[in-house]
């Protein structure tokens, strides 16, 4: 086939002279004042450009106050030369490393906007585009040659441009969907084989371990995932490498992307839209990845209008938007465009996909970050956004935030809660400033309690999934400083019975004060272990177990309570199994408790841990010592 299309190539220049000309005869039209688009990102026609800033500097009188519109740029960027900046002047739809700094000295322009909005303003000539400047495949013996990597903008640009000038590179995969391109549109053809630019996205391994293992927790089997530009969405997709019939409707096609569908995790054949293909709009990574989506009838190409529709995306039943940004607030608003008054990136499409997935039916919105920056001197988890930053995302266009200490779920949360939330994962070295922070600014109870380092820290790895005698799925785990709300409801969801059962009076108020006895705890010294259930996509608290410590002793006093419509269920044992498990590791002797005379079933509880145990027998209470040595 590259043969065929060789030949189909020399037939055109063949029989269409006047459009493959020499470069020198092709720049002679570019007029003073000229808007010139050049392609984007990966697909950047490298020779082309740089054919330009040669022939500029042979004929400085020729060309001079010219735009350079552009999505982004990885690769050439001639306008970083002060001698031609009299010449052209940088408009940039999402600002790169190659222009951040003529952005911010305000000797380059950027122009934020919806991705997905920026087609129309080329079609409408809000921004006339006079020449464009793109790359594309060989062609097929029909005239048609491809956009390849990127379809995204460019595809309106030659729609919408003057003068249309394609660099012919045999190395640029062919793919389907939109991004055809007649012979008749092309108004002159330069040949020239490069390698394309590839793109390196890093981060640490363990950040980006940990990071995918709490996103994968979210992503379900059968959901439709889009991942954003960064480097923590690309390696977030390692992590799904389990999952089963994932769909993909993204604007970026990524290295991630393909490996998943060369595993056959990602096979889009439960997607509501489009079912059987993966819709993206451009691609960014390595050749291997160019391979694999040059002639793959399995990936469709589409403009960025129609990939990132916030309409488009929503229709998707159970879409799953992850993407990342520099920094996040306490309330819930992010910015992935600017610290502070300094532009660092663009609006893209991110708030497009968020907010999509959030009118998806079943959908969910993740931003995945690190905790911090700059060497972990920055949290990214700050009180509120710098003073000039661009807020790319609002409060309610994030489900799940998550870092490498675990998730946030912000969904339905006032502020209080949420910023508890984002407090516990956010670096640890940070969560004593934070919560003062949150004390000063009325975000937070003022009396919240809070237990500073290793002594306060989660204990992840405790967590456990057990399947109760009954065959009840739950999930046993230590409690958290957000759980506060939800052991609220769960006191109040105890009957007279219970309560009486496990305090040995009716208690009816479980006050903020009461509670954070429960939520605020040195994991060294006691335990509170918390029995969940998924209900509706949601954590459920069905069962509460604890241990206090007495060091003197080596002992500690333990109790446990379920909720009314659980017992029976096999969740006490499996509660009180687990503290028994917890308290051996921790070396403890023997645990004691106090469980009345009348409560027949908590007692057959405990004696079916078949550990030495001694019972005296009082009015109203047996007092248990169990020997755990």
């Amino acid at each position: 086939m590259p043969s065929t299309r060789a030949e189909a190539l020399e037939r055109f220049r063949r029989e269409n002279p006047d459009k493959f000309v020499p470069e020198e005869k092709i720049f002679a039209n570019i007029r003073p004042g000229d808007r010139i688009f050049i392609g984007s990102a990966c697909a950047e026609p490298q020779y082309l450009m740089t054919s330009l800033t040669d022939y500029v500097r042979r004929n400085p009188k020729a060309i001079f106050d010219t735009e350079i519109l552009q999505v982004w740029t990885l690769g050439v960027a001639p306008y970083n030369d002060d001698r031609l900046r009299p010449h052209m002047r940088y408009n940039s739809f999402f600002i790169g490393n190659n222009t951040r700094t003529l952005v911010n000295r305000g000797l380059a322009d950027y122009t934020p906007i919806f991705l997905s909005q920026v087609p129309a303003l080329l079609r409408r000539r809000l921004v006339p585009i006079d020449v464009a400047l793109v790359q594309v495949s060989l062609p097929d013996e029909h005239g048609y040659f491809s956009l390849g990597l990127s379809v995204d903008i460019v595809k309106a640009a030659v729609e919408s441009a003057v003068m249309v000038v394609a660099q012919v590179n045999p190395r640029m995969p062919r793919v389907y969907g939109d991004g055809f391109l007649h012979l008749d549109k092309i108004d002159f053809a330069v040949i020239r084989e490069e390698p394309l630019l590839e793109f390196e996205a890093n981060v640490p391994d363990e950040i980006s371990r940990r990071i995918g293992g709490y996103v994968a927790r979210i992503v379900e089997d059968g959901d439709t995932i889009q991942a954003g530009y960064g480097s923590i969405p690309n390696a977030v997709l390692s992590a799904l490498s389990r999952k089963k019939h994932l769909g993909v409707h993204t604007e970026l096609f990524s290295d991630g992307i393909a490996d998943l569908m060369r595993r056959g995790v990602i096979d889009n054949s439960q997607k509501t839209v489009n079912r059987g293909k993966a819709v993206t709009s451009f691609c960014m990574g390595h050749q291997s990845t160019y391979d694999f989506i040059d002639d793959n009838p399995a990936i469709e190409f589409r403009g960025i209008d129609y990939t990132n529709n916030p309409l488009v995306i929503a229709s998707h039943d159970k879409m799953v938007a992850i993407n990342s940004a520099m920094e996040i607030d306490l309330t819930g608003q992010a910015t992935a465009e600017s610290i502070g008054t300094t532009f660092y990136s663009g609006i893209g499409g991110q708030a497009d996909f968020m907010r999509g997935a959030v009118l998806s039916r079943g959908g969910t919105s993740i931003l995945a970050l690190q905790a911090t920056a700059e060497q972990g001197e920055v949290s990214r988890i700050v009180p509120f956004v710098k003073q000039g930053a661009g807020v790319t995302l609002n409060r309610g266009d994030i489900h799940y935030v998550v870092t490498e200490f675990g998730i946030a779920h912000l969904h339905g949360k006032n502020i209080r809660e949420r910023a508890m939330a984002l407090i516990s994962i956010a670096h640890p070295r940070f969560r004593p400033w934070l919560i003062w922070q949150a004390k000063e600014l009325n975000l937070i109870y003022k009396d919240q309690a809070f237990i500073p380092g290793k002594a306060g820290e989660y204990p992840e790895h405790l967590e456990s999934h057990k399947t109760t005698r009954t065959g009840l799925v739950t999930t046993l785990r230590p409690v958290k400083i957000t759980d506060e709300p939800a052991l609220k409801e769960f006191f109040y969801s105890l009957s007279d019975q219970s309560m009486y059962t496990r305090f040995m009076t009716v208690r009816h108020e479980m006050s903020h004060e009461t509670l954070q006895g429960y939520t605020v705890i040195d994991y060294t010294k006691e335990m509170v272990i918390l029995a969940t259930v998924e209900r509706e996509g949601q954590e459920f608290v069905v069962g509460l177990a604890e241990y206090y410590l007495d060091e003197e002793s080596l002992g500690a006093n333990v109790a446990f309570t379920v909720r009314d419509e659980y017992q029976n269920k096999g969740v006490g044992t499996e509660l009180l199994q687990y503290l028994v498990y917890l308290a051996k590791r921790e070396g403890l002797h023997t645990l004691t408790a106090e469980v009345l005379v009348e409560n027949k079933p908590m007692m057959r509880v405990f004696q079916k841990l078949k550990l030495p145990m001694e019972v005296t027998t009082g009015e109203e209470v047996h007092e248990l010592v169990i020997r755990l040595k």
